[in-house]
């Protein structure tokens, strides 16, 4: 593997393409990690966007030194290090490939790909930057680097909870109950790919894979659109993606898990909730309290035994020394500091990255599926899964279904 060759002493460079919501999370990110966090020199070089007027005056508030309209010029240009990749989902194929094909390090917002053709088409750029330019590519699944998730992790991977046998995983949100709310990109399938499934569904089974190091074998799934036109700027138009999804997941280890996802669950505001029950042991989670983490221990004396709430915030926790002292508590947009901050240790060191678009493409297939299932029905669906993954996810030897 040979590296891409670091400007001599000089910062790494990012380009951030895209500044709506998930733009500015990024943006606050890379304008925090250097304070908290011990971190490669970088500066906020360029942030594009359509918009001329739009993207200079998103740049002066955000703190970008320049503002641009073309991806493409900066893509091409040998100053920029690190490309930040946050558009409109159907977008994502064509700028990742042509950054990782200039050589340039990658971070895409999730999910990574509208299709998986274009999901397989990304692990394998990804594949071959890294084997040409050493080039880091990573999706982003901001939610592995929530402190308490990530003491999750640390918790199945000890083998506290033992052999995993079934799982729980939701993710409801309410910003469409409202039949009147107005279409957005995120409501048509050629801008977003999907619906509730690619903006919900992508994080929850991301972090079923990552949490119990299993791979999906089986789905059966159903799928549903209430509101099905919205308001558009010239009348009614047609909803082309689901507000909500349901489905059953079989695990190549025989473990189980229940996934529901839904953008129309009124007064639920932004609640992922994860369980997974193992028989030693059983973690929950609870995004809307994202500093805590239930966990039972089968060990313990049945006279004291129970789920107990672990507060991560101790310096011990993951991420957690760089932060406040115990019991001040962090939030959501701490997440993507972290991942910023992961990135540009993998950057400096030349090392593997997690998630990659290997992981991302893992949890493509499993959408893909979901979709497939829910059209027919909701019969079973055999997911296919490779054999071997190379580097960031190119495959080798695929299973047939």
């Amino acid at each position: 593997m040979s590296m891409t060759p670091r400007r001599s002493g000089a910062p790494l460079r990012v380009a951030l393409i895209g500044y709506a919501f998930m733009g500015r999370a990024h943006s606050n990110a890379w304008r925090q990690v250097a304070s908290f966090f011990d971190v490669p020199a970088f500066e906020r070089a360029v942030l594009v966007g359509r918009d001329a007027a739009g993207v200079q005056a998103a740049a002066d508030e955000l703190g970008w030194a320049e503002a641009a309209t073309d991806w493409r010029e900066v893509i091409a240009r040998p100053d920029i290090d690190i490309v930040d990749i946050c558009t409109p989902g159907h977008l994502h194929a064509e700028v990742a490939i042509a950054a990782l094909a200039a050589g340039k390090h990658v971070l895409v917002e999730k999910p990574l790909a509208n299709t998986l053709d274009e999901a397989e088409r990304m692990a394998a750029a990804a594949a071959d930057a890294r084997r040409d330019h050493g080039a880091v590519a990573m999706v982003g699944f901001n939610y592995r680097r929530v402190p308490a998730l990530a003491l999750a992790r640390q918790l199945v991977a000890e083998g506290r909870l033992g052999t995993i046998r079934q799982m729980r995983a939701s993710y409801l949100q309410d910003w469409l109950v409202d039949a009147d709310a107005p279409m957005t990109w995120r409501l048509r399938k050629e801008t977003a790919g999907s619906g509730a499934l690619g903006d919900l569904a992508s994080h929850a089974i991301d972090q079923l894979l990552s949490l119990s190091g299993a791979s999906i074998a089986g789905v059966s799934a159903q799928t549903a659109t209430f509101t099905p036109e919205r308001r558009g700027d010239h009348g009614l138009e047609r909803v082309t993606v689901d507000d909500a999804a349901w489905a059953t997941l079989t695990f190549d280890t025989g473990a189980r898990a229940s996934l529901e996802v839904s953008r129309t669950a009124t007064g639920r505001k932004n609640a992922l909730q994860i369980e997974l029950y193992g028989d030693r042991g059983a973690i929950r989670f609870d995004l809307e309290r994202l500093d805590e983490l239930q966990f039972l221990d089968l060990d313990e004396s049945i006279t004291t035994q129970g789920f107990r709430t672990i507060l991560v915030t101790e310096p011990e926790h993951p991420y957690l020394d760089a932060w406040w002292p115990q019991g001040h508590i962090i939030g959501w947009e701490h997440s993507f500091v972290h991942e910023v901050r992961d990135l540009l240790h993998a950057v400096e060191n030349g090392d593997a990255v997690s998630p990659d678009f290997g992981d991302g493409l893992a949890v493509q297939r499993v959408l893909d599926a979901i979709e497939r299932s829910a059209a027919q029905g909701g019969s079973l669906v055999v997911n296919d899964v490779p054999d071997t993954v190379g580097v960031d996810g190119r495959q080798e030897a695929t299973a047939s279904a």
